[in-house]
């Protein structure tokens, strides 16, 4: 056995209240084994424990973290290593893929010193064989230009480019066992596919193991051997994929699997954890909008250009977004899907001139958005807002909720004073389903889900008509992400809102739109109601971005 966890604790001493020590039990006496040549997935929510298992085995865990059981490594308790011992199995035997690449590169350092580091330190190489390795292993990743690409710095690449360099750098120095931890969640639906194919094939080629930490089961299925469920920092379910999959165990489980939203089915309401363990039926069909509701937002001819330097006094012209025609109506949503870098960003930003767009209307109230004065544009934004994919970056770390809530109600002079301000607030918190207390905590006390409702209720404060939800829901757990969808649903049908819901994934798509926008490079490829998009795409483009959903383990 390759590596063998044996009853692993995990608690991180919290410091001291009246006295007495405080601590936090994230992992609760976990284990579970990874064979040679196997991919063994970690499932489960945020605050499972997964992560925190996975990187108990190196000890890469903060300094008030006490870990007790046993980590067997081919036979060796890592638990029972000295640092000198770790380091040298770090990035040789061990390696690691985060999530977010961009806070795992070095920013000021090129791909090409970021690759030959592990092969000088843990390999001996010269700098020149480091080199020739480095470009070696980005021609292994599918990197395009890789020659060209180790002089590049990482904010000079996608997310997807980035974490193809993050997987060369763990393949380096040819591990046995290679820890993904959520290597794909802010990607595309095509690039995730493409890592996924790429670990496997790299796992067949150089005969490693795999732990991949996911919270995503339907995604797990396609890739791994055995899946490990997790939750609250114990193991609830583990088995065979097939079996896990075929025949689940555990009503956690069961209720994992049925949080994503479905291709072929368009419920009133997504199942979320709560529901399935509860037994609550969720079944019901969603009720047809009106076909004749009134256009409360028309987009003729949008465009946009980026005006980029070329030699020493010229300029290129990048076209982001080309010709984009469309109507909002009340009530409706209107999903925007395409890949990175496909022009759906900044077309969202564009409608509400956070980019100046380059030609086009946008016609609000009979007005056109894009030729309104500073003065009329501030009234208008009020009605038109927008929620943002990253909730962590866009709420002031330094302000309460409460501040937050309040703060654009001030600029706006909505509420005759400061007290009607604050009730106001508490009520929109309790409409997103957050109770009272969290309207004097700061964001950081907040997970994700909990960050991006606070965002949603930021936006209500104005009473908006509009909102465009840009990847609001893309890096979300599936459970939190059912419960935001179900949320933004209930939303509408209270307040008549009008969404433009842009996303790379077309099963949430489904679920939450009721036409589809396909775009591609800057461009509409296709445009029909959601049904149609997904029963029967006309173009290749399209085609391709619904046969990247993972669909999860399909027998052969």
């Amino acid at each position: 056995m390759l590596l063998s966890i044996q009853d692993l604790k995990v608690s991180f001493r919290m410091g001291k209240v009246d006295g007495v020590a405080q601590r936090a039990d994230a992992v609760k006496g976990v284990s579970f084994d990874v064979a040679e040549n196997s991919i063994v997935a970690l499932v489960g929510e945020s605050g499972s424990g997964k992560s925190v298992t996975a990187m108990s085995m190196l000890n890469l865990l903060p300094d008030n973290a006490e870990r007790t059981g046993q980590v067997l490594w081919q036979g060796r308790d890592l638990l029972k290593a000295s640092l000198p011992d770790l380091q040298a199995l770090r990035g040789k035997d061990i390696a690691c893929v985060f999530q977010d690449p961009m806070q795992s590169l070095n920013p000021v350092f090129t791909v090409g010193a970021q690759l030959c580091e592990p092969l000088i330190k843990h390999l001996g190489m010269s700098s020149k064989a480091a080199l020739e390795r480095a470009e070696e292993l980005l021609v292994e990743v599918g990197m395009p230009e890789p020659k060209r690409r180790l002089a590049t710095y990482p904010h000079e690449m996608s997310g997807g480019q980035q974490q193809r360099v993050m997987i060369a750098m763990a393949l380096a120095c040819k591990p046995k066992l290679l820890i993904a931890d959520e290597p794909t969640t802010a990607l595309d639906v095509t690039i995730q596919r493409q890592i996924l194919e790429l670990i496997g094939k790299l796992k067949e080629k150089h005969r490693m193991s795999v732990l991949f930490i996911s919270h995503d089961l339907g995604l797990v299925g396609e890739i791994a051997d055995h899946v490990v469920v997790m939750r609250n920092g114990v193991i609830r379910e583990q088995g065979p994929v097939a079996r896990i999959f075929s025949d689940p165990q555990d009503s956690y489980t069961k209720a994992l699997l049925a949080c994503r939203p479905s291709l072929t089915e368009n419920p009133a309401r997504l199942m979320v954890i709560d529901d399935h363990i509860a037994g609550r039926d969720t079944t019901a069909l969603a009720v047809a909008k009106d076909p004749d509701a009134a256009v409360v937002l028309e987009v003729r001819s949008l465009a946009k250009s980026f005006f980029l330097k070329q030699g020493l006094f010229g300029k290129r012209e990048f076209k982001a977004v080309q010709d984009v025609n469309f109507k909002l109506r009340k009530g409706h949503t209107l999903g925007v899907v395409g890949e990175s870098g496909s022009g759906k960003t900044t077309m969202g930003l564009t409608l509400l001139r956070l980019h100046e767009p380059t030609g086009g209307e946008v016609i609000f109230d009979g007005k056109n958005l894009l030729k309104l004065s500073a003065n009329e544009r501030q009234v208008m934004r009020r009605r038109i807002q927008i929620v943002f994919q990253n909730p962590y970056a866009s709420l002031n770390p330094r302000f309460t909720i409460g501040q937050t809530l309040v703060e654009p109600m001030v600029i706006h002079n909505i509420g005759r004073d400061l007290a009607e301000r604050e009730q106001r607030a508490r009520t929109l918190l309790e409409k997103v389903g957050l109770d009272g207390r969290a309207f004097g905590k700061y964001p950081h006390e907040f997970s994700g889900g909990q960050r991006q409702r606070v965002a949603i209720a930021r936006c209500l404060t104005l009473n908006p008509e509009v909102l465009v939800l840009d990847e609001a829901v893309s890096a979300l757990d599936v459970s939190v992400q059912a419960q935001v969808l179900n949320l933004l649903r209930d939303l509408q049908d209270e307040f008549g809102l009008s969404y433009v819901f842009i996303s790379h994934d077309l099963a949430v798509v489904r679920f939450i739109s009721d036409e589809v926008l396909v775009m591609k490079d800057g461009r509409v490829v296709e445009q029909a109601s959601a049904a149609q998009i997904l029963a029967a795409p006309k173009e290749e483009y399209t085609q391709r971005l619904l046969a990247a959903i993972p669909r999860g383990y399909q027998p052969a």
